[in-house]
């Protein structure tokens, strides 16, 4: 599933959350590729780390939330390489921020989408805004 670029392939994590019909999406960074842009909570898998592993961990850095990852959704690679594993991410309910606001330091908001089908297409799209493509 590679895209070949003569780039080195490095391996990531993605985490979808979802409440109803919403999806949890945070802020960048103005310091990170795609300053300022909604995406979704993940990022590099550590040395010796588990897909699951790096799930958690990146929930607890930008979110400072514990999340249990419940299955793997699908696997994408972005145009520089970076093989992408989207992962259901499972929140406890009374964790979860109930409004728009600041998590960690970073905004978060959760977006409207009808079903699962749209979930999908939504999810491409927001990762789509800064060149990833699933």
């Amino acid at each position: 599933m590679s895209f070949d670029s003569g780039l080195a392939i490095r391996r990531g994590v993605v985490a979808v959350v979802t409440r109803g019909e919403q999806l949890l999406v945070i802020r960048r960074s103005q310091h990170v590729r795609a300053p300022g842009m909604h995406c979704f909570p993940g990022g590099a898998i550590d040395s010796g780390e588990t897909e699951i592993e790096a799930v958690r961990r990146e929930m607890l850095e930008e979110l400072s939330l514990a999340g249990e990852p419940q299955r793997l959704l699908w696997r994408s690679v972005t145009p520089w390489n970076v093989e992408l594993a989207w992962w259901l991410v499972e929140i406890d309910a009374a964790a979860m921020p109930e409004v728009v606001g600041t998590i960690a330091g970073e905004d978060t908001i959760f977006i409207a989408v009808r079903d699962a089908k749209s979930q999908r297409a939504a999810i491409k799209d927001i990762w789509s805004l800064f060149g990833e493509h699933g």
